[in-house]
């Protein structure tokens, strides 16, 4: 069974057309990134010209390079938005620090993850975001038990915080390569939200029967972009798809952001 997001794109995208300003612009920048990755990256650029917005992207060969285009980035009055693109070779924060807050439409620099905490935030971190009004649109989240698998900055500790704070009141559990009994944590949630970067490491005989599955993979595998969800696990419960899904809702939420830095 597939959760739809179309509806919720919709929404999004509308929102973005009526409010976007003509001379936004946008600037990815990659540090020698992997075929997963570029596949993100060309989904973006191919979103930008839908929308009408101006994008780029910038590939680095080394750590410094990528710190010194980031200021260059912002200093440069002409771009609006940031986006850094991960995995990382080595701890985000060394470059994340660098990048203005203010155009951090990502919403993972360390101010804006700090304030996240206090439910204070401009920019929410947009794949936890997106995570997060997927499942408020397909459920209500209320008293919910819901098993976050992964602990990334980006994915896992946000999502856990915005989905047990007071608007959401669901009860999460983290789970990462050291919790023990996995699968008894899976197999007693309501909702499973999967961000572990391997694939299909979510097997049908952890899930049980009617739950929510929210696939926050993307991985090439035989040439094939898959997530972190085993296929077959749609014959018992409701999954966010891979291509699409929690990725499409991220890219429209990174846009509706960089018009946030215009108002």
């Amino acid at each position: 069974m597939i959760i739809k997001v179309d509806k919720l794109a919709q929404k999004i995208k509308s929102k973005i057309i009526s409010l976007k300003d003509k001379n936004l612009k946008l600037v990815s920048v990659a540090l020698e990134p992997d075929k997963a990755t570029l596949a993100y990256l060309h989904s973006q650029e191919k979103l930008s010209k839908k929308l009408n917005i101006k994008y780029e992207l910038k590939i680095a060969t080394s750590k410094t390079e990528l710190i010194k285009t980031i200021e260059n980035l912002n200093n440069d009055e002409s771009v609006n938005g940031i986006f850094l693109s991960q995995p990382l070779p080595f701890e985000p924060y060394e470059v994340l620090q660098y990048i203005d807050p203010k155009k951090d439409i990502e919403g993972i620099t360390p101010y804006n993850l700090g304030n996240l905490i206090y439910g204070k935030s401009y920019f929410k971190p947009c794949t936890a975001d997106s995570v997060v009004r997927i499942l408020n649109n397909f459920t209500n989240l209320d008293g919910k038990n819901v098993a976050v698998i992964g602990r990334s900055v980006i994915v896992g500790l946000p999502v856990s915080i915005m989905l047990s704070n007071k608007e959401n009141n669901a009860t999460v559990t983290i789970c990462h390569s050291h919790t023990k009994d996995l699968k008894n944590i899976t197999l007693n949630s309501d909702i499973i939200v999967v961000a572990t970067g391997i694939p299909e490491f979510l097997k049908k005989d952890m899930v049980r029967k009617n739950s929510i599955i929210i696939d926050v993979g993307i991985n090439i595998k035989n040439g094939h972009i898959v997530g972190d969800v085993e296929s077959d696990v749609k014959d018992i419960a409701y999954v966010t798809e891979v291509p699409g899904g929690v990725g499409e809702i991220t890219s429209l939420i990174l846009f509706e952001n960089l018009i946030k830095v215009k108002l």
